[in-house]
């Protein structure tokens, strides 16, 4: 079943970045209806939101009626998440001290639904003794969530806090907002990326791993309540919020790391791609070129993260990852029995569309049962639901 989204608009210079929020939930498939208040049309008009969420844009609370339905009533019971984006400061206090006296302000009034506020003002507004109230008071209700502001130039060229967030950010905070909290009590360690191995100051020994798929698994699972430690190699990712991230840089240091969080945590998810081996000496200074002759370089291997805690993993759900070349099937079922994984989930790095650093991935889980289950190409974020899926169930059993 679809999920609902009611967006609200106020009257603010930052209503510019507000159909860009339409546009992203749109694409994700999810229902989008829009409420304004009078003044936020003078900045972008309802065409602007009807034509990009498909629905009527409510505006006054006393038109004629299509329908038998009381309007702000209907709405509010629509909504799965009624998200204000911008919030002024105005809109923030009527809502506050229970002022319904437009259509965004008594939909708001009426819903059950939870309510975020994303607040866009100048950095003076938002100091203000009566905005810092009011943001307490809504603070205090269980359904509301109140949204950072960023910092940067405004629009009255004040350099501070008050700026909106952009849409991107916005739409995780919804996402998570409408997330089943399925994991709730949930401690889950997850590791990302690659590892690299230095030579020399110049040189080091990595791959391409992009990280994409581990940051996704982590922001699933802290949408569905659990607490997470991600464990991130270098990577060009933008860090998760509301995460506890750990970066690393060797494989050793991701041992390290995933050592002091195991105590604690009820699932190990080993995404990463740690080198097997490092160069066996550091050079303090760069090797230079001598003559042209062949350089031979020693390697020593470095742990194996994913077979010592598999090893030692007592009740706790321990997934594994394998990218392969070839003989995908043989090795997975190798890994998935050697390092004592409850599931291990493959895929062909040669595959179109399923390699290192795509958006996209085509895998097939192997559980320690015998079951396999064959996964059609799908986005990276929705991989991460179905394997949390599974982690939940063998969690269960």
């Amino acid at each position: 079943m679809s999920k609902h989204v009611l967006l609200g608009v106020t009257g603010g210079i930052s209503v510019y970045k507000s159909p860009g929020i339409v546009s992203r939930l749109k694409k994700m498939g999810i229902e989008v209806r829009v409420v304004m208040t009078e003044h936020a049309t003078e900045f972008v008009t309802p065409l602007t939101f009807q034509t990009m969420s498909n629905e009527v844009v409510h505006v006054e609370m006393f038109n004629q009626l299509s329908n038998m339905d009381v309007e702000h009533i209907s709405l509010a019971k629509w909504a799965d998440c009624m998200i204000i984006a911008p919030a002024t400061a105005n809109t923030i206090s009527k809502l506050a001290y229970g002022i319904a006296d437009n259509m965004l302000t008594t939909v708001a009034m009426a819903t059950k639904a939870k309510i975020i506020i994303a607040p866009a003002m100048n950095t003076n507004m938002l100091e203000a003794e009566s905005t810092q109230e009011a943001l307490r008071i809504l603070r205090s209700r269980e359904n509301v969530k109140i949204l950072p502001t960023a910092e940067g130039l405004l629009a009255c060229q004040d350099v501070g806090s008050g700026k909106m967030l952009d849409p991107d950010e916005i739409v995780d905070y919804i996402l998570e907002a409408l997330t089943p909290k399925t994991m709730e009590g949930v401690e889950l360690t997850v590791t990302a990326g690659p590892t690299k191995e230095r030579m020399d100051p110049v040189r080091f020994l990595s791959n391409h791993s992009s990280g994409k798929t581990g940051y996704a698994i982590a922001v699933e699972a802290r949408n569905r309540g659990a607490k997470v430690h991600l464990i991130s190699g270098p990577t060009h990712l933008k860090r998760p919020r509301d995460v506890d991230f750990i970066s690393v840089e060797s494989t050793q240091e991701m041992y390290d790391a995933v050592k002091s969080v195991f105590s604690t945590s009820d699932v190990l998810i080993k995404s990463a791609a740690p080198s097997d081996y490092k160069p066996a000496h550091y050079a303090n200074e760069k090797i230079k070129k001598s003559g042209g002759d062949n350089m031979t370089v020693e390697f020593s291997p470095n742990p194996d993260i994913a077979k010592h805690f598999g090893n030692i993993k007592g009740d706790r759900v321990v997934v594994g990852f394998a990218a392969e070349s070839h003989n995908m099937t043989e090795y997975a079922k190798k890994k998935l029995e050697s390092k004592n994984f409850d599931f291990i989930v493959a895929n062909n790095i040669c595959e179109e569309n399923a390699g290192f650093g795509s958006e996209t991935n085509h895998v097939k889980i192997f559980s320690s049962d015998g079951s396999e289950e064959d996964l059609p190409m799908m986005e990276k974020s929705e991989l991460a639901g179905k394997i949390l899926d599974r982690v939940t169930e063998n969690l269960k059993s």
